[in-house]
């Protein structure tokens, strides 16, 4: 009884623990981002005028939602595209993450140095140098000067050429850019696949080699079944950080519908469009991953 109590305190704090650390966003959120939801909730629903020093907002019912799936074709193009891109690029990184967590778990020498190369990607494609990498004149002049200064002939061009006329230079080149956007974009599940594995005891897997499982069996017998709640976090994660990716054709167009074209309302529309579907499909995908998660005490 004494346990029990001692078990349901320490539940407790854990839980007060968790809300004091998510506690900053949570008031950030009420503060500046429900209102701004609401408004564009609302505004997908209506015809923005913009005029001088006016912004008016005509209810116009779901015309704005009908135009984006029967009118406008290439948001229906695009968003198709997108999901299949989402799915299939989402469960190469679930798979590369997982083996490479496998890897890093081992006993090797310059084992923190490989576990930061592998995380760099995630400094380098954030923040301001996300910018810098794809919004910078400066680098994009440089570029320009070295082709022009070599009569755009390099080894990789040269390569790429030969490739192409063989006949294999598309595939190849198609796999080595899916192979590289799978590594830079697979740092955080790999450090938190890393942490899971990291809480299985040894004495589990040194038992199971006492009772004569192979390495095989021990992953899908123990690692597997101890570290598949993460699976379905690393599953959600990627989902969303696939969908806020700068190169995200459907989000290109609803900010150019927005900003180039002042169409707000159309763009609202198409924006949340696009987050119901994400939504749904965390929501079906989860539904069944939770399925299969082993949860243990």
């Amino acid at each position: 009884m004494q346990r029990r109590k001692k078990l349901r305190g320490l539940q407790r704090r854990n839980a007060i623990s968790g809300y004091l650390f998510i506690l900053p966003f949570i008031i950030g959120f009420l503060a500046f981002m429900v209102k701004p939801l609401f408004q564009s909730l609302y505004m997908s629903f209506c015809n923005v005028e913009i005029g001088a020093g006016s912004f008016d907002m005509i209810l116009a019912g779901i015309s704005n939602y009908v135009r984006a799936f029967t009118v406008d074709t290439e948001f229906t193009r695009l968003l198709a595209e997108e999901i299949g891109r989402m799915t299939y690029n989402s469960l190469a990184i679930m798979v590369f993450s997982f083996f490479v967590a496998l890897i890093l778990n081992q006993k090797f020498k310059g084992r923190a140095l490989v576990r930061a190369i592998f995380f760099l990607p995630v400094i380098l494609s954030s923040g301001v140098i996300l910018g810098i990498e794809y919004d910078n004149s400066l680098l994009a002049g440089i570029q320009d000067t070295i082709q022009q200064s070599t009569g755009n002939a390099s080894i990789t061009g040269a390569i790429e050429k030969i490739l192409m006329t063989s006949g294999i230079g598309g595939e190849v080149f198609e796999i080595v850019d899916g192979v590289y956007d799978v590594a830079i974009a697979s740092g955080i599940q790999i450090i938190i696949f890393l942490s899971g594995l990291q809480t299985i005891s040894t004495s589990m897997y040194e038992a199971a080699d006492i009772d004569g499982c192979t390495k095989w069996e021990s992953l899908w017998k123990i690692t597997f079944p101890m570290i598949s709640p993460l699976f379905l976090v690393n599953w959600i994660y990627t989902i969303v950080d696939f969908c806020m990716r700068s190169d995200n054709e459907v989000m290109e167009k609803i900010s150019d519908t927005m900003i180039v074209d002042l169409n707000y309302g159309f763009a609202s529309a198409m924006a949340w469009s696009y987050f119901l579907i994400v939504i749904a499909i965390i929501g079906i995908s989860s539904l069944i991953i939770s399925k299969g998660v082993y949860y243990y005490d």
